[in-house]
């Protein structure tokens, strides 16, 4: 391609957007053509919460914008022109026409008005089923499926059988009543009675990691690269069949102040995590053995924290609102006790006011307070906050660590890796990144982070007051400390344990270890 064609190109790209009509048009469109969200999301290849978006106040951009358009006039003409042909039609055309339509409709669900659910469609030639393989008459949500789980039972000679040695029989017998799963790219079916419902949304996290397994015949490495690229779409997915039922909308694509915007290409915003980087300058005398902790899953747990609602908004004053959680400019207090806790703000070489998020606040307001005295409370200048609510990732957290806990159970290294995959993927990715267009909260990511390193400075100052020596404090996960460690912390796999990640010698003098001394 010479310059001149790039040039032509980059000119045919540019002009005026698709016009799109009010959002309160766009959702009755939809709705008068009963389809449900997830089906109108699926074909524009876009999450069911970005369709909420544009059917609530925000506009898509680009092609997909071009795409949604197009479907919206399709939909508007299609509609304009049964009405017409209804309005023309002799009295007793449009009962039979009525009819029709409603045992049509009749065989979809028992939906109440507002709920989104699939429709079924009749096929006149049977298809395989998608779960099973045998020929089935019905159409669920685009794929042929039976409706009855008595119809719905795999053919033994057409069962694939996998070279993987199986950690469980999770691994080895499909569930051919289950819902189509996460990384097929399938939402879910209408919850009919015909249908058995999941033992909840972990479920679709194992049919997943089935479903590619049965695709690449057993082979463990192939379905581990095809799940870890999938890990953000699929990390969204889940997001959204636990968000089904919520209390809180959540806005996806709000107004975000410059100081969370990066200040070059390559460069960071303004905000401050709090990430520990610490090491103890001066040990007990002697020859100690240290033993570096690993805390399991810290980002999963992180999941749990206080995260702003809707698009944050400014205000100035020393006070602080429980009910709300952003970011926040504070002067932080003095900090005394260096030489054997880290300070909660993480090491920062330049004094004066610094933007902060809630969990690092809430750190320092906590340790100010009565019951730990360790320092003065930070003066708060300004903040930009949002109602908010601590559960409000509870759902998927647990979806993630109820497959986490069975993945080691079952000694399932593949479902492990994955579920890691997705949590930590869905914190990193959903700033400024490419890799995850349908949820734009940078104030999350930078809060999920510092909710994470607040917890690990936690830790840091139970093992302290429970008498261990605290020897280093570092990132996310690591905490090295001197003593009977097992009496303070449980150990194993869990996220409410700890693991051992090494053991050193550190110290001089005559002593032989810290665990003979005491």
């Amino acid at each position: 391609m010479s310059d001149f064609d790039a040039i032509d190109s980059l000119l045919d790209a540019v002009g005026p957007q698709a016009e799109l009509p009010p959002c309160q048009v766009r959702r009755e469109l939809r709705e008068r053509a009963r389809l449900s969200k997830a089906q109108v999301a699926r074909a524009l290849g876009v999450s069911p919460s970005t369709l909420s978006g544009w059917e609530s106040g925000r506009d898509p951009a680009g092609e997909v914008r071009t795409k949604y358009a197009y479907l919206l006039d399709g939909l508007n003409a299609k509609l304009t022109n049964e009405t017409e042909t209804t309005t023309a039609e002799p009295a007793e055309e449009r009962s039979v026409t009525s009819g029709t339509a409603v045992a049509a409709v009749a065989s979809t669900s028992s939906t109440e008005p507002g709920q989104d659910e699939d429709e079924v469609e009749l096929l006149a030639v049977p298809e395989p089923c998608v779960l099973c393989g045998r020929p089935a008459q019905q159409r669920v949500a685009g794929f042929a499926q039976h409706l009855d789980p008595s119809d719905c039972q795999a053919d033994p000679a057409q069962t694939p059988k996998s070279s993987l040695t199986a950690p469980s029989a999770r691994a080895q017998v499909p569930r051919t009543a289950r819902r189509p799963g996460l990384a097929s790219g399938k939402d879910t079916a209408p919850r009919g009675r015909a249908f058995q419902e999941p033992s909840g949304p972990a479920d679709l996290i194992h049919e997943a990691v089935h479903a590619v397994l049965a695709e690449h015949r057993g082979d463990v490495e192939a379905a581990s690269a095809v799940l870890l690229k999938r890990a953000i779409p699929d990390a969204m997915r889940l997001l959204d069949e636990t968000r089904k039922g919520a209390r809180y909308d959540v806005i996806a694509h709000p107004w975000i102040p410059d100081i969370l915007k990066k200040q070059t290409s390559r460069g960071a915003d303004q905000i401050w995590e709090a990430r520990p980087k610490w090491t103890r300058t001066e040990l007990p005398p002697g020859k100690h053995e240290v033993t570096a902790l690993d805390i399991n899953g810290a980002y999963l747990s992180a999941l749990k924290t206080h995260l702003p609602l809707g698009q944050l908004e400014h205000s100035t004053g020393f006070a602080h609102d429980r009910r709300r959680a952003g970011v926040h400019l504070i002067t932080p207090p003095a900090w005394e006790h260096d030489a054997v806790l880290p300070n909660p703000i993480g090491q920062r070489d330049e004094p004066g006011p610094l933007w902060v998020t809630e969990p690092t606040l809430r750190l320092l307001l906590r340790l100010s307070g009565p019951k730990h005295g360790l320092c003065e409370p930070p003066q708060i200048h300004e903040s930009y906050t949002s109602g908010a609510t601590e559960n409000l990732l509870e759902k998927f957290r647990i979806a993630l660590k109820d497959a986490r806990d069975t993945a080691i159970a079952d000694g399932d290294g593949l479902t492990l890796e994955y579920v890691k995959a997705m949590y930590s993927k869905f914190v990193s990715t959903m700033g400024e990144s490419n890799y995850n267009r349908e949820l734009y909260r940078p104030d999350w990511m930078h809060i999920i982070r510092s909710q994470a390193f607040a917890n690990l400075w936690m830790k840091a100052l139970k093992a302290h007051d429970a008498g261990l020596t605290v020897v280093r404090a570092m990132g996310t996960d690591e905490l090295h400390v001197i003593g009977d460690w097992r009496r303070v912390f449980p150990e194993g796999r869990s996220v409410t344990e700890v693991k051992v990640k090494d053991t050193y010698t550190a110290g001089t003098g005559t002593e032989a270890s810290m665990g003979e001394e005491q």
